[in-house]
């Protein structure tokens, strides 16, 4: 299964990038995984947040086709705990799903469209963090849930 961690927003300052790169090089002997950052086109004022969610969701939708299974990343989400991830890729593979899209939102969350075309919403936390280390935490429990699914000493229980 190949995952894809889409997150909305601005490039990664240096140490994220590297955190990145080790979470992805670790997990890609198992599976792939990659970020794709979604960029608006133009700055909107803040101000217009309507505004800036619709355009996020065209971002969005412009590029989720048909092949992917969409699992929106949102604080009013289900919480799971590390095996619980594991076990959710478990099932997804055993249905067959090629293509895993983790979807990290804008600053002010997404569309209602977006809230419904997502198969899942998962929660991370109740805590806040900056959208650059969601994208980490992001990478370290996607490597984690595999590290589960083979057995891996790296998840402690």
């Amino acid at each position: 299964m190949h995952v894809e961690i889409w997150s909305v927003g601005k490039e990664n300052e240096s140490f994220i990038e590297d955190g990145l790169r080790y979470y992805f090089k670790k997990t890609n002997p198992v599976n792939t995984v990659e970020l794709v950052l979604l960029k608006p086109a133009k700055k909107i004022a803040t101000t217009d947040i309507e505004r800036m969610k619709l355009q996020e969701e065209e971002l969005i939708l412009k590029r989720l086709s048909s092949q992917h299974y969409l699992v929106l990343l949102d604080e009013r989400g289900k919480e799971l705990n590390s095996i619980q991830w594991s076990q959710q890729f478990q099932q997804l593979m055993n249905n067959g799903t090629k293509n895993l899209v983790l979807l990290i939102g804008g600053a002010y969350g997404v569309t209602d469209a977006i809230k419904k075309r997502a198969s899942q919403v998962w929660s991370l936390s109740n805590l806040v963090f900056p959208h650059q280390l969601v994208r980490l935490i992001v990478a370290e429990q996607v490597y984690r849930a595999f590290s589960i699914l083979n057995n891996s000493p790296y998840h402690h229980s």
